[in-house]
């Protein structure tokens, strides 16, 4: 598993890495799937980005349940640290 940080940083990584392919072999099968990686990885790095930044609430109204957030929270962050309970 890996972290909204980590999931954007092997996408950039796997871009230069396409871009190498075919610069160097030409081969354009292995571009292809290297990029197609790197997709995945933005895409799992911009669906972190959006769950974190998400608010519990907004207006009074609950946006996510606090279950939710602290969910998004630890799959998307290094070194989160659980809040204590709200009384």
């Amino acid at each position: 598993m890996a972290t909204g940080s980590e999931h954007y940083r092997a996408a950039e990584s796997l871009l230069i890495c396409a871009r190498d392919d075919l610069d160097l072999d030409g081969d354009q099968n292995l571009a292809g799937l290297t990029l197609a990686e790197a997709q995945v990885h933005a895409t799992l790095a911009l669906a972190a980005a959006i769950g974190v930044s998400m608010p519990v609430t907004m207006g009074g109204e609950d946006c996510m349940p606090h279950q939710d957030s602290v969910a998004w929270a630890k799959a998307a962050s290094a070194g989160y640290h659980q809040p204590p309970e709200h009384v």
